[in-house]
């Protein structure tokens, strides 16, 4: 079988390409670009639909569940599609530095709320990240966000393997799902 390239490794390589070119092309004699404080901001609950940054998390991070190709899944507050990681320990998460980058990790500042399409209440949770963040957890696992999924119900993170370990969507019981992700030709 051939190497397979997901389009989330080849997407977190040209976004990691495009910011070493953009660091080593600062004037200063290829000494490398200091890292802004906004870089490391994970996106909040009710980030902007374009999926980027938000500068705080909110107050109440809600959760709910839609139907999507690959069956009832876990989406925030804005119907955009969660994900667990596989290399996490039970309310710990491994995602840190790069990977926080590609999948932002779902902040609240507040208790997480269980929203519509049968997301329960009692599975809800946080875990404090290393600098003090809550992140949302549902059944024990931390969860992240996609910077490949454009809108609402995209699911290109799907069995994505980066950062050492495999990305899934969760169902409502708050276990993996492993569904394969259908290619939908988009691509990168």
């Amino acid at each position: 079988m051939g190497t397979i390239i997901s389009r989330a490794t080849a997407m977190a390589a040209t976004l990691l390409c495009a910011a070493t070119a953009v660091g080593c092309s600062g004037g200063d004699g290829g000494a490398p670009a200091k890292k802004s404080a906004a870089a490391e901001r994970p996106v909040a609950v009710t980030a902007s639909a374009s999926a980027r940054p938000s500068p705080s998390p909110t107050a109440v991070g809600k959760v709910s569940a839609r139907s999507t190709s690959l069956g009832k899944i876990l989406v925030d507050g804005e119907g955009r599609t969660l994900y667990l990681f596989e290399a996490d320990k039970e309310n710990k998460s491994t995602c840190t530095g790069d990977c926080v980058k590609i999948w932002p990790p779902l902040l609240t500042s507040g208790k997480p709320e269980a929203g519509t399409g049968g997301v329960k209440a009692d599975l809800l949770a946080t875990t404090t990240r290393d600098k003090g963040a809550k992140q949302v957890t549902y059944n024990g696992h931390p969860l992240y966000r996609f910077t490949g999924d454009h809108k609402p119900g995209d699911t290109n993170g799907q069995g994505d393997v980066s950062f050492h370990d495999t990305w899934y969507v969760l169902s409502r019981s708050g276990t993996k799902n492993t569904t394969p992700q259908r290619n939908t030709g988009g691509g990168y």
